[in-house]
């Protein structure tokens, strides 16, 4: 009788698996998570590395931090109201799939006194904490420095300032506050999140580089308590005042708070993950989005070119970064960031992509999207023998079908050594909006000259370049229309010494604006 009980079970097993994988068949959130990883010094390159996070929505909570119903500062009080609607729905989708919902508008509690939620949280029963959980922590020097923005001010940009630094009375009304939802402001929601086994944590609300790092139910005392936490960097917005160092757009400024986040205390997603279509934007945050590809070994733009976007980039544009795999250099993991970019800067040098990879950077390209590329661009995406790896995809004519050029080598010299470079704006072009400022004096630059010719005819010469009076001259900057309709720049400058000269820092800016439709 045993046998054939354990026979019949094995055939129901067989008719119905969903039995036997229940544990495998529960309903998982899927979330797509970027993080940063510093460089050690010159040894190792930064990488922005994108991780898929798979988490039990009955083990996870959304922390709704200070969306409040008005603030002191006027202009933080128009974007909590924008941004309130999507983050309504974004709530509403994760309530659908089980997550837990903890609201968390501090210093208004005595508004939700009498409500279950209220009472929800305050029945939590206390348990022990890794550290003590404080009202407020504001920095933790050892673990992350200083933050890369100066909000000493207080962070509003009004004038005049606000007299008063109190405004709030609630939540704001549009973030529906739900039956089984919790309300507090303090240490109850770690207890709450202990008492129903919560790992998980997805911080949204405000601000970044206060509240949302700060609280005791945020980023720095949840990672602090061994939580898994997340920051959806789409449902959130800094104080900053433009005004103030580093002297970018307010919104640049939330970019920077939120790659510090990614770099010291943990991952963050987008509200695409709940609700799909593209990642939520201010109105007023009109900045083209650049992505920079950057993957080579001569020249350290992972180095260089994040420098020069912080120091030049900071009020015109948002850049995102897609760096190849520092444990496999023709791996690009964040490729998929290039489908939300206005702009393509390249710098990589021949790299073979997966197919998938190389289909998103071909399809941004027949999309007529703008593309700049700098030095090695013009063989980013092939190799010297042509032999193609399975697995692996190139793209040999990216030179003719990009930059509208036909790249070979480096000039050399009769004793096969390289040469550097002088350059000079091509007169007949002096007013064109890419050499804005750059003047017609020849310049001594630290890269070699490339050999591009012969150029296509849908090029406009901006920048010749010499290495010897003897020998032929070869374009060194131009502009190209593309088949697909599309416009690109190319400047085959981009060595270390390069980014140090104004002139090529002049070029490269106004290349990005011209790229962009922003007249320099």
């Amino acid at each position: 009788m045993r046998r054939i009980a354990l026979l019949c079970l094995v055939s129901l097993a067989i008719l119905f698996p969903s039995w036997t994988t229940a544990k495998d068949a529960e309903p998982k959130l899927t979330l797509v998570a970027r993080s940063r990883v510093k460089g050690d010094g010159d040894k190792k390159r930064d990488a922005v590395q994108l991780q898929t996070l798979e988490w039990n929505p009955k083990e996870t909570a959304i922390v709704v931090c200070d969306m409040w119903d008005k603030h002191w500062c006027p202009p933080s009080t128009e974007r909590v109201g924008e941004m309130a609607p999507r983050m309504n729905e974004v709530i509403k989708a994760a309530r659908k799939q089980g997550v837990f919902i903890i609201h968390c508008p501090s210093d208004t509690l005595e508004f939700y006194k009498d409500t279950p939620q209220r009472k929800l949280a305050q029945q939590a029963p206390v348990v022990a904490t890794k550290v003590p959980l404080e009202r407020w922590i504001r920095i933790i020097p050892d673990k992350e420095g200083a933050l890369p923005i100066d909000d000493s001010d207080g962070g509003c940009d009004c004038d005049p300032q606000p007299k008063s630094h109190r405004a709030w009375s609630r939540q704001i009304a549009t973030i529906e506050i739900a039956e089984g939802d919790a309300i507090t402001d303090s240490a109850e929601a770690f207890y709450l999140m202990k008492q129903r086994g919560i790992k998980n944590v997805i911080v949204m609300g405000v601000h970044t580089n206060m509240c949302v790092l700060g609280r005791p139910f945020s980023i720095r005392q949840m990672v602090t308590q061994g939580q898994n936490v997340v920051l959806m960097r789409d449902m959130t917005d800094t104080m900053y005042n433009p005004a103030k160092a580093p002297f970018v757009s307010h919104f640049t400024g939330n970019d920077y708070i939120v790659e510090h986040i990614e770099a010291n205390w943990c991952p963050t997603i987008t509200s695409t993950a709940f609700l799909g279509g593209t990642p939520f934007r201010f109105a007023q945050d009109k900045r083209p989005r650049i992505a920079m590809i950057i993957g080579e070994d001569e020249y350290r733009t992972e180095k260089s070119l994040p420098a020069f976007a912080k120091q030049h980039l900071g009020q015109e544009f948002q850049v995102t970064y897609i760096f190849d795999n520092p444990q496999d250099k023709h791996d690009f993991p964040a490729m998929s960031e290039l489908a939300n970019a206005d702009v393509a800067l390249l710098s990589v040098r021949r790299r073979l992509l997966t197919p998938l990879q190389l289909k998103v950077f071909q399809d941004f390209v027949a999309a007529g999207k703008p593309v700049v590329g700098i030095r090695t661009a013009t063989h980013a995406f092939s190799n010297r023998d042509n032999v193609v790896p399975e697995g692996k995809a190139a793209w040999p004519q990216i030179d003719v079908d990009v930059f509208g050029c036909d790249y070979t080598n480096h000039t050399v010299n009769a004793a096969g050594e390289t040469n550097r470079q002088f350059i000079r704006p091509v007169t007949e072009a002096a007013q064109h909006p890419i050499l804005k400022g750059i003047g017609d004096k020849e310049v001594a630059m630290g890269s070699t000259l490339y050999n591009c010719l012969p150029l296509s005819p849908n090029t406009k010469v901006l920048i010749m370049g010499r290495w010897g009076d003897k020998k032929p001259h070869e374009p060194v900057a131009w502009t190209f229309t593309r088949a697909d309709g599309g416009r690109s720049f190319y400047v085959s400058l981009g060595g270390v010494e390069d980014f140090e000269q104004e002139v090529f820092q002049k070029l490269l800016k106004n290349g990005l604006l011209w790229a962009a439709a922003k007249a320099p």
